[in-house]
């Protein structure tokens, strides 16, 4: 197993961001953190790539992997699921965008998620906390 190469408080923020919508779960996979819903995968978080940098490994709203991934300095494409629409975003930016993050997780989350878990997340206008 490898240890997660986030910063614990940036990890422990990223894992209460994922696990705030409903039927979410987290598992481990190959020593990184991902997160599930309905036994879906909606976000990864990796450390072994792209040189040990740590990311955020989600599908992007339809049409928006190409946009993003324009900006190679925050993004990029990662191996195995980009070419199923999957993109991933650096997370060691010290001035790292929280709101954004968890924009782009709620979008992969809602293209993974049952009808019925996001009829919940719509019925509270917010993710859980």
């Amino acid at each position: 197993m490898n240890p997660s190469t986030l910063a614990p408080d940036r990890l422990g923020r990223l894992r209460a961001l994922c696990l705030s919508f409903p039927e979410t779960a987290e598992r481990v996979s190959f020593g990184d953190p991902n997160w599930t819903v309905n036994g879906k995968g909606f976000a990864a978080q990796k450390g072994n790539c792209e040189g040990g940098r740590p990311s955020l490994w989600f599908k992007p709203a339809r049409g928006e992997q190409e946009l993003l991934a324009a900006d190679a300095d925050r993004f990029f494409v990662p191996p195995y699921v980009g070419g199923k629409g999957w993109l991933a975003l650096y997370l060691d930016d010290p001035e790292l965008d929280w709101s954004e993050v968890a924009e782009l997780v709620e979008d992969s989350y809602r293209q993974m998620a049952p009808k019925r878990a996001v009829k919940v997340l719509d019925a509270g206008g917010q993710p859980r906390q």
